[in-house]
């Protein structure tokens, strides 16, 4: 007979995975190795990756020269601003369609039209119709963080369990009650989820937008690294793109952690 204090392995849904510290860390840093290895012998082209020491030296240089946060700074406040006003205006209507059938039999079908469309293509429209400054792009980062909210959050509304409301019903909760009590809750895991895949959207569209018309951003220097064939430059924009990525699921998951406590 099996120990019923024994831990049950992870095996799917509803059970949870056993963390690895370090794991991660380790095989990263062996890939950096072999990478320093395969340029530093000739292994790997320098045409094809430069070494990743010479990246290091770039990031010091750009930080002691304070280009760094010239352009880091610019690419924070647009991906921030843009998200922000996406994000928030998705989520509204996404609860909005969830909750109510009128809403969503009119903005389910025109969700439908503008999600597939493949918003670096609108960036010229956007650039006639809120100029070359910055409105064009936080309108293209807030329009492509919407389609993906919208759709994740009404989602997630349709997938609570409904015998949670019917046992709010049964009760005598309000309709309030069940929204703000049931409903919302329920939902927030896929809202998040939908969150974490908009947020990586808007990186991608954030570098697009900066790419034209752009000083400063790190999609400009990543454009300019590019056009004068500088790896170590280029690999260095990609680097910090890597990060932010990284910082933002990070922040995502804490915002997890705490909003989703009632789940442990």
């Amino acid at each position: 007979m099996s120990d019923p204090r024994r831990p049950v392995p992870f095996r799917g849904a509803g059970f949870v995975a056993e963390r690895k510290r370090g794991v991660g860390l380790a095989v990263f840093i062996v890939l950096l190795l072999l990478a320093e290895w395969g340029t530093g012998t000739g292994f790997i082209s320098a045409l094809t990756l430069p070494r990743p020491s010479d990246v290091l030296w770039t990031f010091q240089e750009l930080y002691q020269s304070g280009l760094l946060f010239k352009h880091l700074v610019p690419s924070l406040t647009r991906l921030v601003v843009g998200a922000a006003m996406g994000a928030t205006l998705g989520i509204a209507i996404g609860v909005l369609i969830g909750l109510f059938s009128l809403v969503r039999a009119g903005l389910v079908p025109l969700v439908a039209a503008i999600f597939p469309i493949p918003k670096i293509a609108l960036l010229p429209l956007f650039v006639i119709w809120f100029g070359i400054d910055e409105m064009s792009k936080y309108a293209l980062i807030a329009f492509g963080t919407f389609t993906p909210t919208v759709v994740a959050t009404y989602a997630a509304v349709d997938n609570v369990d409904r015998t949670l409301i019917r046992m709010g019903q049964s009760f005598g909760l309000s309709w309030r009650s069940i929204v703000g009590k049931i409903v919302l809750p329920g939902a927030m895991p896929g809202i998040l989820s939908g969150l974490r895949i908009s947020l990586t959207i808007a990186i991608i569209l954030l570098v697009a937008a900066e790419m034209l018309g752009a000083e400063y951003g790190i999609g400009a220097y990543i454009l300019q690294a590019g056009s004068l064939y500088d790896l170590e430059r280029l690999f260095a924009g990609v680097v910090i793109l890597s990060v932010l990525g990284v910082a933002v699921s990070a922040a995502i998951a804490a915002l997890e952690r705490r909003v989703l406590r009632w789940r442990v």
